[in-house]
């Protein structure tokens, strides 16, 4: 991968996306390539607030919230490929196919998000994604959003 970006601290990422705490799943960009593909990374601390209720003797970080970080990961490539949306404009969900989870994570775990543009036209966003703890995949989807 070409590295258009070498890194993206979080205090980039917080201008770029609406989200903050304790909805923001992203750490750090490594790196990425405007309109082609972004990693990202996660820290997973005990002291997320989901881990209180799943589940108090078996910690465990909801699929939902993966898949967000996902998500996210996949909206700072399209703000970043796209920089006239930023202030501007909202990335939604449209769609999610061909989700699976392959292991669970855990506190002390770092997720590695990596997402890839599969299509863009116009609006419309299409990427696929994995995130992986020590380079095994935790979970994959693909996503469709759209800039609104």
């Amino acid at each position: 991968m070409a590295n258009d970006i070498s890194t993206m601290d979080i205090k980039e990422i917080i201008r770029l996306l609406p989200h903050r705490y304790p909805f923001l799943l992203v750490d750090r960009v490594l790196e990425g390539e405007k309109g082609k593909s972004m990693v990202g990374l996660k820290n997973v601390s005990m002291n997320e607030p989901f881990f209180q209720g799943h589940f108090p003797s078996e910690p465990i970080m909801p699929g939902v919230l993966i898949l967000e970080g996902m998500a996210q990961v996949g909206g700072l490539l399209a703000f970043y490929s796209l920089p006239e949306m930023i202030g501007d404009k909202l990335i939604y969900f449209a769609g999610i196919d061909k989700v699976r989870f392959r292991l669970p994570v855990v506190p002390g775990d770092q997720l590695i998000y990596e997402m890839e543009v599969i299509k863009h036209k116009g609006k419309i966003w299409k990427m696929a994604g994995t995130a992986k703890v020590e380079g095994k995949v935790a979970a994959e989807a693909e996503f469709m959003a759209a800039f609104v």
